[in-house]
């Protein structure tokens, strides 16, 4: 037997032992913590579910959708529906306000959020901090139905709060569901209103956690209140930000269709300035019942989400390996 059959043996041998190791491993694991494997089985039948499965609904957007045939006996067409989507103007706009209103509520939930943790955090009265704290939550609790009409209550032509306080100073009323113009910062300061309760608690809960040995070393070295705050609350709170926006970027081309669809009531003289690409994926699937046009925009929208987490996780990889995702 030469040296070289020895190596390969050994190597065979290296290999089995490994795999026994790992299967013997993942025996002792899965015996050591039963309980907890079988907590997580719901969460990931939930996960297929919602998911993996629908995930084989992606070849209708090659397909020619017939509502009197069997869903996969139909024909294929290639790109058709694609072309049809983006020969269009439509493809534009919705792509447009989709990055548009994303971008603007990623920033505003970072700047906000954070500013109110650290005023909370700041406030000498712990029981109105608490106050606070609770009434910035309430909003998140609300349904975009009630807060459609609550939208309403203060932006209706006839009995609206706003057009009554307008008249009241000698100005005239203004037709806001048929005025487009108004409509990117009325869609901006709701979502603000619904959310940053929410993420004002999630920066809190991290504020709080920051070691207060650090603020004492700083006082003891001088510093004011303020130069604590910017050189150690903020620099502690920018892995939380940039995971949160990590995950928010992930999202980047999916909007809420409560906001988009429900708080501008679908008027259809504001779809250029609310039309998203889910609202757009819904409309053409109920209205137009063109399933394969509204397969194709799901497609498109999946396809861009993927790109830009891919990209911005690889450069946060790049400068902070701790702070990315994958």
């Amino acid at each position: 037997m030469n040296s070289q059959t020895k190596t390969n043996q050994v190597v065979t041998a290296n290999k089995a032992n490994m795999k026994a190791n790992k299967k013997e491993g993942f025996k002792h694991e899965f015996n050591k913590n039963a309980a907890l494997f079988l907590m997580l089985l719901p969460g990931l039948i939930v996960m297929l579910i919602n998911n993996y499965l629908p995930m084989f609904g992606l070849v209708f957007a090659f397909r020619k959708m017939d509502n009197y045939r069997n869903l996969f006996g139909t024909a294929w067409v290639g790109l058709k529906n694609f072309e049809y989507l983006f020969g269009s103007n439509t493809a534009w706009v919705i792509t447009r306000n989709t990055i548009g209103y994303n971008l603007v509520f990623i920033i505003i939930g970072i700047v906000f959020p954070v500013v109110m943790a650290i005023g909370l955090n700041e406030l000498r009265n712990k029981r109105a901090g608490k106050l606070y704290q609770s009434l910035f939550f309430i909003p998140y609790f609300l349904s975009w139905v009630v807060i459609s009409y609550l939208t309403m209550g203060l932006l209706s032509s006839e009995f609206g709060v706003i057009n009554r306080l307008l008249e009241s100073v000698g100005k005239e009323r203004i037709a806001w569901y048929t005025s487009p113009e108004y409509w990117p910062y009325i869609i901006v300061l709701v979502n603000t209103w619904k959310w940053t309760g929410y993420d004002t608690i999630v920066y809190l809960a991290s504020v709080v956690g920051i070691n207060k040995e650090l603020f004492e070393a700083a006082a003891v070295d001088g510093a004011s209140r303020m130069q604590q705050i910017w050189y150690i609350t903020i620099p502690s709170l920018i892995p939380l930000a940039i995971v949160l926006v990590l995950i928010r970027l992930g999202r980047m081309f999916y909007t809420d269709m409560g906001l988009f669809y429900s708080v501008p009531r679908n008027m259809g003289p504001l779809i250029n300035a609310t039309n998203t690409i889910d609202t757009y994926v819904y409309r053409a699937f109920v209205q137009t019942g063109d399933v394969g046009l509204a397969s194709a925009a799901g497609f498109y929208q999946a396809v861009l989400g993927l790109v830009v987490i891919l990209t911005f996780n690889a450069i946060v990889r790049k400068y902070d390996k701790d702070s990315a995702i994958i």
